[in-house]
């Protein structure tokens, strides 16, 4: 495994770490609708990444208009995601809804890659993605057990789910596809998200009136705003620079494990020894994906010719050095 990979894997590493707070952090704010912490939190998340990548927008505004209708499926995708998310976690519960939206993002994303961008998927994602997906649903049976069963608003909420994965999917392919054209990644990522920012101003004005209600749920939003959504799309931005979206997707089953760890150790849930196993299992997925041999393969991706996908510092500096377009591992197409 190449160095750029390791560093790209151990962004995404920490981006999951991130996310996998933003559970926990809502419990200390019972009081706000799940569509007004999803809105507060990507929201604002989205509009602070456009304002750092002003400079970059400005520079490849061009760029950005030939790419209008990726950007903009980007966007929708920002926009749909922490809807459908949080509203997921609020009607299935925390373990059910994060399960189901990320395990099912690395499959939607896989299959973006295959059907969109055409490149084969080997046995090494295969192998992750099972694996991921098993420890993830390895963490639901002990949340299952303690209801009455299915109820509506369970199959609502895994339904919202599905959603979530499929938006978080497309929001990850669409910046990947974006950096592959040769557009810098302040750029890549401030288009999108500052686009679906925006389109979740209006649900963040209609339904945020109770972040404001007392300094524990404004606190709330604001770390979620800043640190999760923030800094964790800031790295997973850098991260999507070194790894293909598929791999980037797959990594970030991280989160429901660190989540469950989380509801143990700060809000006091019970993990019985299935959900441990399904921890680990969950583990072995960055295992595999760091052994996995690393070749550099040429999708069909940059629709641009003569462009050079950036690297992690900007696409100017590795101009002279990377191939016209952005290399990928045949295998681990696989997110992100």
């Amino acid at each position: 495994m190449n160095r750029q990979r390791a560093v790209g894997l151990a962004a995404i590493t920490l981006t999951a770490v991130l996310w996998g707070t933003t559970g926990t952090a809502a419990t200390f704010a019972p009081g706000v609708g799940p569509l007004a912490i999803g809105a507060a939190a990507l929201g604002i998340g989205g509009l602070l990444q456009a304002v750092i990548a002003l400079p970059s927008l400005r520079r490849e505004g061009r760029s950005l208009r030939s790419s209008a209708e990726t950007v903009l499926l980007g966007a929708v995708s920002v926009a749909v995601y922490p809807l459908a998310f949080y509203s997921s976690m609020h009607l299935a519960g925390v373990a059910i809804g994060s399960v189901i939206s990320l395990a099912s993002a690395p499959l939607a994303s896989g299959v973006l890659d295959r059907l969109v961008d055409r490149v084969p998927l080997d046995r090494w994602w295969a192998l992750s993605a099972v694996l991921g997906v098993t420890g993830s649903v390895m963490l639901c049976p002990a949340t299952m057990e303690s209801g009455a069963g299915l109820s509506a608003g369970t199959v609502w909420g895994m339904l919202l789910g599905l959603v979530a994965g499929a938006s978080y999917a497309g929001y990850s392919w669409a910046v990947h596809r974006l950096l592959g054209r040769g557009i810098g990644r302040g750029a890549a990522m401030g288009s999108v998200f500052g686009a679906g920012g925006l389109l979740l101003v209006p649900v963040l004005l209609a339904t945020g009136a109770p972040l404001l209600a007392s300094a524990q749920n404004f606190s709330v939003a604001a770390y979620m705003a800043l640190v999760p959504m923030f800094c964790g799309y800031v790295l997973f931005g850098f991260g999507l620079t070194c790894v293909p979206a598929s791999t980037a997707t797959t990594v970030t089953l991280l989160e429901p494990a660190v989540a469950t760890v989380l509801a143990v150790l700060v809000v006091g849930e019970r993990l019985n020894a299935l959900g441990w196993a399904g921890l680990a299992v969950i583990g072995a997925v960055l295992v595999v994906l760091v052994c996995a041999p690393s070749s550099p393969r040429t999708p069909p991706l940059a629709d641009a010719p003569g462009t050079t996908p950036p690297g992690p510092a900007s696409s100017s500096a590795a101009s002279s050095s990377r191939p016209t377009t952005t290399p990928r591992r045949p295998a681990a197409l696989p997110p992100a």
